[in-house]
């Protein structure tokens, strides 16, 4: 099935308006000014900025959008509503709000649900054909250019085809571009989508511009996306990484990547460079809205393209393409091989070049390295998330021992509560340790005792190694394994450590919290002096 053509295709972004209605998510006006250049570097073609007039902090964005952002690619679109029933759009304080923005795209958001007409706005089907009516007129006389995001469409053309299909066309009469047909509560599915625009195409004729916007309720919101392109649709709404209320908008990002490289469209206005560069904007947005990037989301998750399987990575070896659905360096993605308790020595090797080691041809030393990583899975170590303690295996086996950096004699910790029971409990530990020909011994405080190992074992490394000045432990993960043992059970512990230009994970695996994130902690420091070119002193 192919994707019908037309005159020009509307790549548009909601992000910094719907996907802002994301359970926990608050974007700042800095937030929303820094979001939309990376939006602009995708190659969209719109930005939906906000609701100003009704939000303050929208209100701010536009008026500091006129004079901050520089967009190349993409126009500001400022987001609002009909007119109220029985007002003149030209009297409604809302709708003059939306001029006032400057912003040249306004969408406005319209019933097209005969039920939510009489009974959300409490008006008669008639009025609200007429607000859409009026309201669109109006804001094309103002020489904006108009989407109506038609609210509850499919749920509502379902309901009573003939008033959705009336308020479609009453729309397109009073000058809009674009009708973008929303399935706001998210329970549509493909082949619905896909019969409904159809039957709709046939009666606003081959040159209306449609358009789709999708919530993911359903999980089908980038099917739906599609479908509906499919069936003559050329304006599509979505959100990066699929934020949003509930279960989240459209994934735009999933969408453009499909429509680029499945059905061949160009749809982003900075061409193959913005698709080169959908898995760095994704993380880079991911940091300004402070929610963690998905690792499986499609095309730009860090597991998006991560092998695991022996079996896969034999394919692999031999053709990357086999296991894969496209090349990752298309979306600015790369392959990643997974070491675990699955791997085989293919998986094994191609890590092992992934980390810099030319592995083919030694099977005695795969063979070893597999057993190993075998045996410490059994026992608890997981290398999925840990490569820097699998290179740290791995350089063991291929020189005999691990980089003899220090060498540690003894350490303890120490937790303290004086006073009442809300008294804060202090932490300190004493590390003693022999590095650079000398024995140290230093003692460190912090906010729990492996904050306080933390701290005991680089002042007393520091004056050896002061490389490890600029090391900062940044993520720290505690797992029971095997709690039906209780207090007996096993501990794993990994911690995440960066230098401010890359970070690196490390695995322990002890018989109690302290003793897993001690190994976790030297390895930390150990693969970070290595990896600065540091040699043992």
């Amino acid at each position: 099935m192919t994707v019908p053509s037309s005159p020009q295709f509307h790549v548009y972004d909601t992000t910094l308006r719907d996907g802002a209605q994301q359970e926990g998510m608050n974007l700042s006006v800095a937030d929303k000014l820094a979001i939309a250049p990376l939006l602009d570097e995708l190659g969209v073609g719109f930005i939906e900025g906000g609701w100003p007039g009704a939000v303050p902090k929208d209100t701010e964005f536009f008026k500091r959008a006129a004079k901050e952002l520089d967009l190349r690619n993409a126009e500001l679109a400022a987001f609002g509503s009909t007119r109220k029933p029985g007002v003149r759009a030209v009297d409604d304080p809302q709708v003059r709000a939306l001029v006032d923005s400057e912003a040249p795209v306004v969408a406005i958001v319209a019933k097209h649900d005969l039920r939510h007409a009489e009974r959300a706005l409490r008006t008669t089907g008639e009025e609200n054909i007429a607000m859409i009516a009026d309201t669109v007129a109006f804001l094309v006389r103002e020489g904006r250019r108009v989407v109506v995001d038609a609210e509850h469409f499919f749920d509502g053309y379902r309901f009573d085809a003939d008033y959705t299909r009336a308020a479609v066309v009453a729309g397109f009469e009073a000058g809009a571009e674009v009708v973008a047909l929303c399935d706001t509560n998210g329970g549509m599915v493909p082949t619905w989508v896909a019969d409904i625009v159809h039957e709709l195409r046939g009666v606003v004729g081959p040159d209306a511009v449609l358009g789709m916007h999708a919530h993911n309720d359903s999980g089908c919101a980038v099917a739906n996306t599609l479908a509906a392109v499919e069936a003559g649709c050329s304006h599509i709404q979505g959100t990066i990484n699929g934020y949003g209320e509930r279960t989240g908008n459209a994934d735009l990002l999933a969408i453009v990547a499909n429509l680029e490289l499945k059905y061949g469209r160009s749809v982003l206005a900075a061409g193959d460079g913005g698709l080169s560069e959908l898995t760095r904007i994704a993380h880079a947005i991911s940091e300004i809205t402070n929610i963690s990037p998905f690792a499986r989301s499609p095309y730009v998750g860090a597991s998006a393209f991560a092998h695991k399987a022996g079996l896969h990575a034999s394919a692999i070896k031999v053709d990357p393409d086999l296991y894969q659905h496209i090349d990752p360096a298309l979306v600015g993605n790369d392959m990643r091989m997974l070491v675990s308790d699955m791997a085989g020595r293919a998986s094994i090797e191609l890590k092992g070049r992934e980390l810099g080691f030319d592995l083919a041809g030694r099977s005695e030393l795969l063979g070893r390295v597999t057993d190993r990583v075998k045996d410490a899975e059994a026992n608890g170590y997981t290398y999925e998330a840990a490569d820097a303690s699998f290179e740290l295996l791995l350089v063991e086996e291929i020189d005999g021992e691990r980089p003899q950096y220090f060498r540690v004699e003894s350490w303890r910790t120490i937790v303290e509560r004086s006073g009442s029971r809300g008294t804060p409990a202090t932490a300190e530990a004493t590390v003693k340790l022999h590095a650079g020909g000398e024995r140290h011994v230093s003692t460190g405080e912090g906010n729990g005792p492996v904050n306080a190992l933390d701290h005991a074992l680089r002042q007393a490394l520091i004056k050896v190694y002061p490389e490890l000045e600029a090391f900062e432990l940044i993520d720290f993960k505690v797992r029971i394994l095997d709690s039906m043992h209780g207090t007996d059970a096993v501990t794993r512990v990994l911690i995440e450590t960066s230098d401010g230009q890359t970070a690196w994970s490390t695995v322990g695996v002890g018989p109690n919290l302290l003793e897993a994130a001690w190994e976790a902690l030297t390895d930390s420091a150990i693969w970070g002096l290595r990896n600065r070119g540091v040699a043992p002193r």
